[in-house]
């Protein structure tokens, strides 16, 4: 009897599922294609990559201007003191190119120019324009009437020299500069805070006779007189002060 209730029992369980065997899949469900999204990611890489192309037209786009290298005072050429240098094409910034070079040597800069500064257009003109109370001097020096060196934008100071007391015997109109003169030998300087516009040795110096150099120089309009009559008689002797 018992027998047969197993026997039973066995046959009951017969008809439970049968589980996969070992190393048998179950059948996935099919994937939800969508096309859509597949077009989007396509169009966000191809967006991608004309951007990065642009970046790269935009960077290589650069022009060669030109790059003060050192101070250029008012009045002055940037002579050799220029370098070029690559920036980004702005057609919103006046830059002067580096193939306009030699035409802006023939400019003069409106005002102070400092070392580092990229060239503008609007940094130059045809004439120099002087500050307000400031005058332009030349004078013609000899070796040892100015210091070894003397550079444009240097600041000076220019001292009287020579023979002072004939200039204030010759008439009463020359009193003044005679005693300017004699102020002068008792140790006070004519200027004493001159700025050399024109130096020996440069390209806009020229010889004026076989000893003399031409020198400019840029003072306060009050000592212009002063100056100048001391530079008509051969009187004037320039040192470098402290302020270079």
């Amino acid at each position: 009897m018992k027998i047969q209730e197993r026997t039973g029992a066995g046959s009951n369980r017969s008809s439970a599922p049968v589980q996969p065997t070992m190393g048998e899949r179950l059948p996935s469900p099919p994937r939800e294609r969508k096309p859509a999204l597949a077009a989007l990611a396509v169009l966000l890489i191809l967006v991608g990559a004309l951007g990065a192309t642009m970046l790269v037209l935009r960077a290589g786009d650069r022009i060669e201007v030109i790059k003060v290298t050192g101070d250029i005072q008012a009045g002055e050429s940037v002579g050799d003191k220029v370098d070029s240098v690559l920036v980004a094409d702005d057609a919103g910034v006046n830059y002067i190119r580096w193939t306009q070079l030699d035409a802006l040597k023939k400019l003069k800069a409106k005002s102070t120019i400092y070392k580092g500064t990229l060239v503008i257009g609007e940094m130059f003109g045809a004439q120099s324009t002087l500050p307000a109370g400031k005058a332009v001097v030349g004078l013609s020096l000899k070796e040892g009437q100015y210091p070894e060196g003397l550079a444009v934008g240097d600041l000076v100071a220019a001292y009287q020299v020579g023979n002072t007391g004939s200039s204030s015997a010759n008439s009463d109109d020359e009193a003044g500069s005679g005693s300017t003169g004699s102020a002068g030998s008792a140790g006070a300087p004519l200027v004493d805070d001159a700025r050399v516009t024109t130096a020996p040795g440069t390209r806009s110096d020229s010889t004026i006779s076989s000893t003399n150099k031409r020198v400019t120089v840029t003072v306060d309009e009050s000592d212009a007189a002063a100056l100048a009559r001391a530079a008509a008689a051969n009187q004037v002797a320039l040192v470098k002060v402290p302020g270079n």
